[in-house]
């Protein structure tokens, strides 16, 4: 299973974040540790032009005492304690006495030469710690100021705990700055990613469109990289149509057809009256039933494979029961609309639906007949149409028997038992649902669920 999300727009959001985030922490790694090189290049390079402004300041009497006043121009070295120092210390019999800089409160311990040993420039660099307790870095040098027996000590300090500071803050602002620039990156690349699938989010729409039936193909202005996605799409859609209308075509040629020689053999078959007359006038009414309901299966496979088709529910079975109405007079019709759904399906579909239905109602239902159209709770996709009659009912555990193709469960009524199974047949090829129940009218109550158009 991929970690990626599902969305385009989520993932390449989610790549293009990805890379910034190790782009800018490569960046600010390497600027800091840049930063922090020139820093500390910078601090030794103060150190040792201070040693030698220091070395070049001060010597030796001709009574072999220190002298000098160096003047290093910095005001660090006179504020006490500063861990910025510098001091010089007579280390050879030949001379005497010892100078350091205000600054420096306590003597700094110098470590041997073999652990901090000299330099090919006679230097020598350890860290120690200050007279007030700051790391500080020393640089240190030894001098022979006119004689072997006139050597001094020339030693100047750094703050360290300053240059750490230095560094510290300028690795603050750097992470906010990036930290800034990032976020900035990140949410304008997210807002060209958005803009620049713009155009699927269009085409989805035009699609959406096409298939509930408003448009006819897509339309619209799409870039070059879309435009032939566009024009493959349009081209199905034509296609499609246009075997929908050959297979139409071909079912209506087909029904014409048989027609005539349909009529030709009830004709035939009342002429010749009796039994056999009836017989074959009967038979070869249910082969004209027959013929009808597998083309008018044939219809609906082909429009399932092309657009989906929009008929509104409620003006229609307002109509089918009104006409219904006047046909029976002698019963009560109550239809009540609790919801205003639009099927997903061809009209003359729903008309066979509902007619067949409110058909069979009337024929079995003693006074009353009631119908209700509704949703349904929990699923918003889908509607109900529930007929119920006050009739005789079904018997409990002759439902399914009641849907098989020409059965009848009482031969007193006229009809062929054809109308409930093609009622199921044509729910089933909507991928809807039918039940047989008992109505609180005494009667049978037939529930039909259908899709909802988009």
């Amino acid at each position: 299973m991929t970690l990626l999300p599902r969305s385009l727009a989520a993932r390449v959001i989610t790549i293009s974040t990805i890379w910034a985030i190790v782009t800018l922490v490569i960046i600010a790694t390497f600027v800091s540790a840049l930063f922090r090189e020139a820093s500390e290049r910078g601090f030794d390079n103060l150190l040792s032009a201070n040693l030698f402004n220091l070395v070049a300041s001060i010597g030796a009497g001709d009574d072999g005492r220190l002298t000098g006043h160096p003047e290093l121009g910095d005001p660090r070295y006179l504020v006490p304690n500063s861990g910025w120092y510098w001091s010089v210390e007579a280390i050879a019999a030949g001379l005497t006495g010892s100078l350091r800089s205000d600054s420096m409160l306590a003597p700094i311990a110098s470590p041997s030469t073999i652990t901090s040993p000299f330099d090919g420039s006679f230097q020598r660099r350890y860290a120690a710690d200050g007279p007030d307790g700051q790391n500080v870095a020393v640089l240190e040098t030894e001098v022979v100021l006119g004689g072997a027996d006139r050597i001094a000590r020339y030693r100047v300090t750094g703050n360290l705990d300053e240059l750490e500071s230095e560094i510290s803050a300028f690795n603050r602002q750097l992470y906010t700055y990036l930290a800034l620039f990032g976020l900035g990156m990140v949410a304008i690349n997210a807002a060209a990613i958005l803009f620049g699938l713009r155009p699927l989010r269009q085409v989805r729409e035009a699609l959406s469109s096409v298939r509930e039936g408003v448009a006819k193909r897509l339309d619209g202005a799409f870039p070059s990289e879309i435009e032939p996605l566009a024009n493959e799409t349009n081209a199905l859609i034509e296609s499609n149509r246009r075997i929908l209308e050959r297979s139409r075509t071909q079912v209506g040629n087909l029904a014409h057809s048989l027609k005539t020689p349909l009529a030709v053999l009830i004709n035939e078959g009342r002429s010749i009256g009796g039994k056999k007359g009836q017989l074959i006038e009967e038979q070869t009414g249910a082969m004209k039933q027959q013929i009808d309901h597998y083309l008018q299966r044939a219809r609906m496979a082909a429009q399932r494979g092309s657009v989906v088709f929009r008929a509104p529910v409620d003006p229609l079975a307002q109509r089918m029961v009104r006409v219904m109405a006047k046909l029976n007079p002698d019963l009560d019709i109550a239809y009540e609309a609790k919801a205003q759904p639009v099927f997903a399906g061809e009209q003359e579909d729903l008309e066979e639906i509902v007619g067949n239905l409110l058909e069979n109602a009337m024929k079995w239902g003693r006074g009353q007949v009631r119908v209700t159209l509704a949703d349904i709770d929990g699923d918003p996709s889908a509607f109900e149409i529930i007929i119920e009659d006050d009739g005789p009912g079904i018997p409990e555990g002759k439902a399914r028997e009641a849907l098989l193709r020409g059965r009848r469960l009482d031969e007193t009524k006229p009809g062929t038992g054809l109308g409930l199974a093609i009622v199921a047949d044509i729910v089933s090829e909507y991928e809807g649902n039918l039940a047989l129940e008992r109505s609180e009218l005494g009667g049978l109550k037939v529930v039909v669920r259908l899709r909802k158009a988009a």
